[in-house]
């Protein structure tokens, strides 16, 4: 995959779309962390968000009113990071590829697996790099699980639970929780979009989709409260739950084997430094979570009352997401998460969704 940079010495100028949440507390900060890459642009009408954007990566940002300001000088940037909402994903990526850049997404990439391929089609066509911003495969938890599984440490993987769970009685607006589809919003593509790829990621290719989906606060408009089960082709069993409506949280990873189980409590601290204001400075600090917060293997004990043997999770790791993007237009390293994988999740969704309405499994 092909950049636009002359020099490798010099740093790849990076236009982020949006700044929002996904812009302002993921994107920009990790950009900005990574060697090899430079905030250059930021497109935001908003006098709110220039003024901290600008406050925080400097005064020699710049900033622009639309995307299709970008491509107009398209020989100036290097890559586009498009962190809109979802709705906007599609076109604004077409436009970038189209005017010779590559481009990283956020998730979802699109709202069909159809509208996915056609875009990495595209990108193949061109020659760039198209990848997809998920970053909770470089979470504490799926990392330590993912070296569990690969060491053999449960043997066989029969089931695995997945949990994105919240608290949150009063829906907080926005086009995140819209009833229009056309926003593509609701916690099926949200949260389940991350659920979908860690576990595709860990099991490979769905054979079945069943789902169940609600809309439980009042005055929501869109599915608060959704349960996926998915059968990969090779047997193993993943139960995915994303909710807004979870009085009490489950274990974030509840997996099962054929010699032991894992089970991990708590979220990854990344995204909540992150809000916070924290930096991945590369001290070595960046992702580490308490012992109290190890997960735990063993076979026929609890967790809770203490059986089992801790395992250290390991250090969670965003940064390197957009490390490997540099690599791949700088040294023609992998692609961190292709459009491709982007889309077999998207089939997932839409399976998901067409159970949820008709309440039977839908094969893949």
């Amino acid at each position: 995959m092909t950049g636009t940079a002359s020099g490798s010495g010099t740093p790849l100028r990076v236009a982020l779309v949006g700044y929002g949440l996904a812009g302002s507390v993921f994107h920009a900060p990790l950009i900005a962390a990574t060697e090899g890459l430079a905030l250059d642009t930021v497109v935001t009408t908003s006098p709110e968000r220039q003024e901290q954007a600008r406050a925080e990566f400097g005064d020699s940002l710049r900033f622009a009113a639309t995307p299709d300001d970008l491509w107009s000088r398209a020989d100036e940037l290097d890559l586009v990071v498009i962190a809109s909402p979802n709705k906007t994903h599609v076109p604004i990526a077409t436009a970038a590829l189209k005017a010779g850049l590559p481009v990283v997404v956020d998730k979802p990439i699109a709202g069909t697996a159809a509208e996915a391929r056609e875009l990495a089609a595209l990108a193949d066509e061109r020659g760039l790099l198209l990848s997809v911003f998920q970053n909770r495969r470089w979470d504490n938890d799926f990392l330590t699980l993912r070296k569990l599984l690969e060491e053999g440490e449960l043997g066989d993987a029969w089931r695995f639970e997945s949990r994105f769970e919240r608290w949150r009685p009063q829906p907080k607006g926005g086009w995140r929780e819209s009833g229009d589809p056309a926003e593509i919003g609701g916690l099926l593509y949200d949260l389940g979009s991350h659920l979908v790829d860690q576990a595709l990621a860990l099991f490979g290719p769905a054979a079945s989709v069943y789902a169940e989906s609600d809309v439980r606060r009042p005055g929501a408009e869109t599915d608060d409260d959704t349960f996926i089960a998915v059968t990969h082709t090779n047997g193993v069993r993943s139960h995915l739950y994303a909710s807004a409506t979870a009085a009490q949280l489950g274990p974030r990873f509840r997996v099962l084997g054929s010699q032991a189980g894992y089970v991990k409590y708590g979220l990854d601290p990344q995204e909540a430094a992150l809000r916070e204001g924290d930096r991945p400075t590369g001290d070595g600090d960046w992702g580490v979570e308490p012992e109290s917060l190890w997960g735990r293997v063993g076979a026929g004990e609890s967790p809770l009352s203490g059986g089992g043997t801790p395992v250290p999770t390991l250090p969670g790791a965003y940064p390197a997401f957009y490390d490997a993007v540099a690599k791949a237009l700088r040294e023609d390293g992998p692609n961190p998460v292709t459009a491709y994988e982007a889309a077999d999740a998207l089939d997932v969704l839409e399976a998901a969704r067409r159970s949820a309405r008709d309440g039977e499994t839908v094969i893949v």
